[in-house]
């Protein structure tokens, strides 16, 4: 009974708060209290009924997390760990060892590679190392997500890892025990190399604190080497943050252009984001790839660059993720996302698709100037051929992880170019007189 009487000072109270400290919702909270009372009854009803004793605290979480799905499909209830989690993963940077990982079908974790200067390159970790024990716990034991987290934790602190590794001549394992002092790790977000014909190609793989400043440099690399034209590769990008596709798109768009504006329900949800006077990179021709994995961010970028015929947009049309999800951090550190805008290209078209229309994959994104059509599966194959590299220690190489696939998305874009760049150099004035 006491529980029960618990669960209703609760929500008596937080009713009664919403109504005194919001008065113009006041209404709402009235009409609204009898589906609370409903609610409270419901969670006694489980407390009183149910085979297994539940705790209030877990009824009403799961209240919460489905209280946010009816809203649409971007608003959530995060949980205190989540909100952890994404704090990090938004900020670009973590505590960590440096190694980046697959989990197989068996439970087994594998080391992909180490990344180049990390705790674990430095250690000798090889790529195919099976880690087996984390601090001497088994991972045979542990949720990969979980293993994944044990290896994380604040910088400076130390961790005891455990790994397998096969003799490739001899088949043979062997043990090999270290200890790693965690570090800052800043992920590659940024890949890049140069084509034939003098292109450059730069694949971005989010939009987080650190993917323009990993771009800038990757762009100095790529003008050292004697760039002419661009290829920007944001397919499977699935955005991130707002200010670095727009800082992403200032690099290329100057005048004090618009590069995005957002619009809701309240006046301070509709701002404006202009271009600085000047672009750094404002003459070099440039091709921008996009498919149905570029979202919210990716789609910023290509909206604003296709709006100002900046750069020409080759691939399948984007997901149309163009809503602005604001996070509120609750009291207890969680954290609640909801949709409080949408987004617009400068020339005001939505991004956003109606995921609902029988025709939600024809509605909202951006549409390329020129369509290729490629299989997705297919598209990611060749995608990840070109951004992962494998980083050796031993070997002191970094090598591609798998052999080339085909990209006829790619292909046409070199193709586009080269094309610029002869039409480029023929004289029409000259061929008129020799007529």
């Amino acid at each position: 009974m006491k529980k029960k009487i618990n669960i209703y000072v609760i929500f008596m109270i937080a009713a009664f708060f919403m109504g005194t400290m919001f008065p113009f919702a006041y209404s709402g909270v009235d009409t609204g209290l009898d589906q609370l009372k409903i609610l409270v009854d419901v969670m006694g009803k489980i407390q009183d009924n149910f085979v297994e004793e539940k705790d209030a605290k877990d009824l009403v979480v799961g209240a919460l997390y489905g209280m946010a799905s009816q809203l649409d499909e971007f608003s959530e209830y995060i949980s205190v760990e989540d909100m952890k989690a994404m704090r990090e993963e938004t900020k670009g940077e973590f505590g960590g060892v440096g190694m980046r990982l697959n989990s197989s079908k068996q439970g087994e974790l594998i080391v992909v590679t180490p990344l180049p200067d990390s705790p674990a390159y430095k250690a000798g970790v090889e790529p195919k190392d099976k880690v087996i024990k984390i601090d001497g716990r088994p991972v045979s034991e542990m949720k990969s997500d979980e293993a994944v987290a044990a290896l994380r934790g604040e910088v400076g602190t130390k961790v005891k890892v455990e790994l397998e590794r096969k003799d490739e001549k001899t088949g043979k394992t062997s043990i090999k025990k270290v200890t790693l002092k965690r570090t800052k790790i800043i992920p590659e977000v940024v890949f890049s190399k140069m084509l034939e014909g003098d292109i450059g190609y730069i694949y971005v793989t989010d939009f987080s604190g650190h993917t323009v400043e990993g771009f800038e440099k990757a762009m100095q690399t790529l003008q050292d080497k004697g760039m002419k034209a661009l290829i920007v590769d944001l397919r499977f990008n699935p955005g991130g943050l707002l200010d670095s596709a727009v800082n992403m798109s200032k690099l290329f768009i100057g005048d004090n252009k618009l590069i995005v504006y957002t619009k809701g329900r309240k006046e301070e949800f509709f701002k404006e984001y202009k271009s600085n006077p000047k672009a750094k990179y404002a003459d070099i021709p440039m091709v921008l790839l996009v498919n149905e994995g570029s979202a919210s961010g990716s789609e910023i970028v290509a909206g604003a660059l296709q709006d100002h015929k900046r750069a020409v947009l080759i691939g399948s049309r984007t997901f149309g993720k163009g809503s602005v999800q604001q996070v509120i951090s609750l009291p207890d550190t969680s954290g609640l996302r909801i949709t409080v805008a949408k987004y617009y290209t400068p020339l005001g078209r939505m991004i956003h698709k109606n995921f609902k229309a029988k025709n939600a994959d024809e509605t909202g994104g951006i549409v390329p100037d020129i369509v290729v059509p490629f299989e997705p599966a297919k598209a990611r194959v060749a995608t990840f051929y070109t951004t992962n590299l494998i980083y050796s220690p031993s070997k002191k190489t970094a090598e591609p992880e798998q052999a080339k696939a085909a990209d006829p998305v790619l292909e046409r874009a070199v193709e586009l170019l080269k094309a610029r760049e002869v039409l480029g150099n023929l004289n029409v004035k000259e061929d008129a007189k020799a007529k």
